[in-house]
């Protein structure tokens, strides 16, 4: 019996740097049965269906390195588990989650496949690659597929799911400056940074965001009392109860005038240009309806401008205008918005679009703009009628290089007056090139948490790197956010070096954090017991706001299955390669494929930091070409070879002479400290061997720590957790 299908064995979230790649991936180990027989080149109409289905994959570069590539091995013959990481990657793209990376690997079982896929979510990541396998087995069947259909869904995933574009625009330019991002909920909060450099940003709120200030600009009767005081120009206005203390507000103030709601958003509830009673009355109702109190203010000519500041500067400006239709003599108005507005592609119902659809059923205020004009959804405007369908609310044209500099100055002012360290500044001005003073421009709104999309994809003009400005607002200069991190890998003895080298750094006044085999810890104090050498718990050091630096243990099993808790580490120690022996299940039988686990550590050392490789293992020692960092060699020989080439070429390397510690770089030689002076664990013997030692003081030596700091460390070395009754362990001395 013959079986040509795709079967899922086991999908794994690597949450963190793996064996595959520095970013998260979804690994699914498939079985496609007899299709090993059956490469792409061997069926047909295969290529002619899949990429008729996914013309995108066009764009696929594969092994090939350029556009084409992918399909180029379609046609030459390329395996199920190939081309379903290929597919899993393209439906990601048309959800609208942009991913590129992915590799298939085939094991040492027949038909047994490795397939790693980048996704940014893993939800929509596993129902991505379930429709992949779906979509490939329709296509080597001939059998029907309903592209549509199926994106569909995976849309709503991505949109329920996803981080928001101007969470996504923030934390993509963290990472172009290298600086590290953890999600914290399913919505768009977000840590930047780690440990006690960390900043966390909401979307464009930031934890630096008073909520004073934001309590403030919610009101904007007050908002207005405290801009009029510093001299921001802003309009005449009046808190009202009722629809004829509105009239009676409109009267005093002059027509024409604005009604909105006091503590309203995003433009709901606000009629511009009211002239009558009827009018005044019935925007009074509308604004009611959005907000806990009324305002009624005088009406500013001009253009609605969004000014963003950022860090009391401001950093893109977006103008708005007026929504008409044009009558043909035939066609309702709802019919005309859908054919002249709601057509442009610019327009949309997600935040991916910078215009929104105008949508008459849904929109009150758009029927009372109407209703102004003796309209209604079903009325039919005469030929070459004009009719208003919106005045505000489109607010995507970008205008940032035509702001006059004393308008920059106002704008930021108002920012600074009201407290928020970003602000959306609502702006009526004719022309924003000129001083507010010679048109009677005036600031309307200070917002919190102001929209980012109109100024990354405006309607018209250049987008603007209002991502990189808050980012560079939070962590300014060469500020990236990282602490120390060390990684330490490898199968024996991990969590004493951990500890050794923690209290190393605790001498330097470091609040320390260490996850290791026996338990997460802060400082000395235990505040987790049992095997705490883990993605979560690991990550739950990164995210404490006390820890200046971070240790963790890190086994082959849990980069196997989880990926390193972090992205990059300044020391990563390699301490040996366990041999592939209970790694059958990952279906590693060689030690090389050992090898290719624990090089994880050395991958993620950053360019200023170092690899600490034991000199002693050949196959931990040839890691040393992997580093973008400095290489520190440490072996119990001082005479080995490997360090006398390290040497010569002006590297560093430690080695012991009897209970000391010395440091050689070239000729020369530094004593670092006599491991004689080491209190004895509970049994009498060292707590620690001479290899961990060397290990952890290697670790020191890139951390800067000066010898006497490690002396003192080595004099003071205690296994014990503070608060514990935990025995201390010992370790056989060799």
């Amino acid at each position: 019996m013959t079986k040509r299908n795709i079967e899922f064995l086991r999908v794994t979230h690597l949450r963190g740097p793996n064996i595959w790649t520095y970013r998260p991936v979804l690994e699914a180990w498939v079985d496609i049965g007899d299709l090993e027989d059956a490469p792409s080149n061997t069926i047909p109409g295969f290529y002619e269906r899949l990429t008729a289905w996914l013309p995108g994959l066009v764009e696929h570069r594969c092994g090939v390195g350029e556009r084409g590539g992918f399909l180029l091995r379609l046609k030459e013959g390329t395996w199920p588990a190939h081309i379903l990481e290929h597919v899993a990657i393209e439906l990601q793209n048309l959800a609208g989650m942009r991913v590129g990376f992915g590799k298939a690997r085939q094991t040492h079982v027949r038909g047994v496949y490795k397939v790693a896929v980048r996704t940014r979510h893993e939800g929509l990541g596993r129902a991505c690659l379930q429709a992949a396998r779906d979509l490939v087995m329709a296509a080597i069947e001939d059998r029907p597929f309903d592209l549509i259909a199926t994106v569909a869904p995976l849309r709503e995933l991505a949109d329920r799911h996803c981080l928001g574009p101007s969470t996504m625009a923030i934390v993509d330019a963290a990472t172009d400056r290298k600086i590290p991002a953890i999600r914290l909920t399913e919505g768009n909060l977000v840590q930047l940074g780690y440990g006690v450099h960390q900043h966390r940003i909401w979307t464009a709120e930031t934890d630096q965001t008073s909520a004073i200030a934001e309590g403030i600009a919610g009101d904007k009767d007050l908002t207005k009392t405290l801009l009029k005081a510093c001299g921001v120009p802003v309009p005449e206005g009046e808190i009202v109860d009722s629809p004829a203390a509105a009239w009676a507000a409109a009267e005093e103030i002059g027509l024409p005038v604005v009604i909105k709601p006091v503590d309203g958003n995003h433009g709901r509830g606000v009629s511009l240009e009211l002239k009558t009673r009827e009018e005044v009355e019935a925007a009074y109702h509308l604004a009611e309806a959005e907000g806990s109190e009324v305002i009624v203010e005088q009406f500013m000519p001009g253009n609605e401008h969004r000014l963003l500041v950022v860090g009391g500067r401001l950093v893109a400006a977006a103008r708005g205008e007026s929504a008409w239709i044009k009558g043909d003599g035939r066609s309702t108005v709802a019919e005309l918005i859908d054919r002249q507005l709601n057509s442009d592609p610019r327009r949309g119902t997600t935040e991916d679009y910078p215009l929104n659809h105008i949508l008459i059923d849904e929109d009150a205020a758009v029927r009372l703009e109407l209703a102004r004009q003796g309209f209604t959804g079903e009325s039919v405007p005469a030929d070459g009628q004009a009719v208003l369908i919106q005045r505000n609310g489109n607010v995507a044209f970008d205008v940032t290089d035509r702001v006059h500099p004393s308008t920059r100055q106002t704008a930021a002012l108002a920012a600074r007056v009201i407290g928020l360290d970003i602000a959306g500044i609502d702006l009526v001005a004719e022309d924003i090139s000129r001083p507010l003073a010679e048109q009677r421009g005036a600031i309307v709104e200070v917002n919190a948490g102001p929209g980012l999309l109109m100024h990354l994809k405006p309607a018209e003009g250049e987008p603007q790197p209002v991502g990189r400005a808050i980012v560079d607002y939070l962590f300014p200069a060469d500020n990236n956010g990282r602490i120390p991190i060390i990684g330490i890998a490898g199968s024996q003895g991990s969590h004493v070096i951990g500890h050794l080298l923690s209290g190393l750094l605790q001498l330097t006044g470091k609040q320390v954090g260490l996850a290791c085999a026996d338990g997460l810890y802060l400082n000395r104090r235990r505040v987790e017991p049992g095997d705490c050498a883990n993605w979560r718990l690991g990550q739950r050091l990164l995210r404490n706001r006390a820890a200046e630096a971070a240790i963790f243990e890190n086994g082959a099993g849990m980069i196997l299955s989880e990926g390193l808790a972090y992205d990059r580490c300044l020391v990563g120690v390699v301490t040996d390669i366990p041999g592939p022996e209970g790694f059958g299940e990952y279906y590693l039988q060689e030690p090389e494929q050992m090898y290719n686990v624990l090089r994880t550590q050395v991958d993620v050392v950053l360019a200023e930091g170092a690899a600490v490789l034991n000199a002693d293992l050949p196959e931990v020692a040839r890691m040393a070409e992997l580093s973008d960092g400095e290489v520190i060699f440490y072996s119990l020989g001082p005479d080995s070879a490997t360090l006398a080439e390290h040497r010569s070429g002006g590297g560093w390397a430690l080695f012991p002479r009897g209970t000391q510690v010395h440091l050689a770089k070239g000729r020369e030689e530094t004593l670092l400290a006599d491991l004689a002076s080491m209190p004895p664990g509970s049994g009498g013997e060292p707590p620690i061997t001479m290899t961990h030692a060397l290990a952890a003081i290697a670790a020191a030596v890139a951390l800067g720590l000066a010898p006497d700091l490690i002396q003192a460390g080595i004099e003071t070395f205690d296994l014990s957790p503070s608060g514990s009754d935990r025995p201390a362990q010992t370790l056989a001395s060799h």
